[in-house]
């Protein structure tokens, strides 16, 4: 076994990038999962690997991606109807390959009964890396601020139950940063067992992103406060499975409810530097919201 290396899952996605960038920068030694070797992150002169695996259900090519590593950063998979089983199935890979931690991208509100559908697959898949016996520290992450750039529809109007509630949606840069930091502390178990929060510096309202939008865009964006019943009739003509929609609509009435409203301090605290605001973030990534401009 390789006690420095790493092994980070996802490579190819926004946080697992971003990730992989940050851990080369401090000479980690890392080997990057990802489904295609075209997909994964370029960063020569590094000591970094990479490895191929269709999905975590591919039970014999995660096991060799995992092989010989101490560590492991399991990013969740791609929203499914069957995603816990294949977060089970990459643990007990992790496992069978002799892996002894794990640091797991799950999400903020993670419980059995959380409001947002899809946190219930995080809670069912932190209780089996519980139960796996190996070391572990959740990040349970909020919204991003591109999801919440995503709600807007093409009319400019950002449609949805989220009532008044809070968000304290957070930016793919401040996740890697706060994983870069546990990953890489050189105190050994200090983050074993822990669940953090990655959240952005505050929370907003729907409300007040579509005006921080708008002076961003130079259009009018607004929010319109659906009900429920509003919410599924608007969705309808998507062609979704209920699951799926379920989900996008629970994400909204999540915010509502106030189960991502509450900020946390992790990401000052371990990166040293404040949390991005959706303001912050919109200046740092025009990119992501070009589509949005009048």
């Amino acid at each position: 076994m390789d006690d420095d290396l790493i092994v980070v899952t996802g490579a190819s996605g926004r946080v697992g990038r971003r990730l992989a960038v940050r851990l080369a920068a401090e000479g980690a030694h890392q080997r990057l999962v990802v489904r295609s070797a075209d997909r994964a992150p370029s960063i020569p002169g590094t000591e970094t690997e990479v490895a191929l695996s269709p999905g975590y259900r591919d039970v014999a090519s995660m096991r060799a991606a995992f092989a010989g590593a101490r560590t492991v950063f399991l990013v969740s998979g791609r929203e499914s109807a069957d995603r816990v089983a294949e977060h089970r199935a990459a643990v007990d890979a992790a496992v069978d390959a002799g892996v002894e931690r794990v640091v797991y991208l799950s999400f903020m509100g993670a419980a059995p009964d959380a409001t947002f559908t899809f946190a219930r697959d995080h809670w069912a898949t932190e209780e089996h890396v519980r139960a796996s016996g190996l070391r572990f520290t959740f990040l349970r992450d909020c919204l991003y601020h591109d999801a919440i750039v995503r709600f807007v529809g093409e009319d400019g109007v950002i449609r949805g139950p989220a009532g008044d509630g809070l968000v304290a949606a957070v930016a793919h840069d401040d996740v890697a940063d706060v994983a870069t930091a546990v990953l890489l502390d050189e105190r050994e178990h200090a983050h074993d067992g822990a669940v953090y929060d990655v959240t952005g510096p505050s929370g907003y309202t729907l409300a007040e992103a579509a005006q921080v939008l708008s002076s961003a865009t130079g259009r009018a964006i607004t929010y319109h406060p659906e009900t429920i019943e509003e919410a599924y009739a608007s969705r309808a003509g998507y062609a979704a499975e209920p699951w799926e929609v379920d989900g996008w609509v629970s994400s909204y009435t999540a915010i509502a409810a106030g189960e991502l409203a509450t900020p946390s301090p992790i990401v000052r605290r371990l990166s040293g530097r404040p949390a991005q605001s959706l303001g912050e973030w919109l200046t740092v990534n025009p990119g992501e919201w070009a589509h949005l401009r009048a």
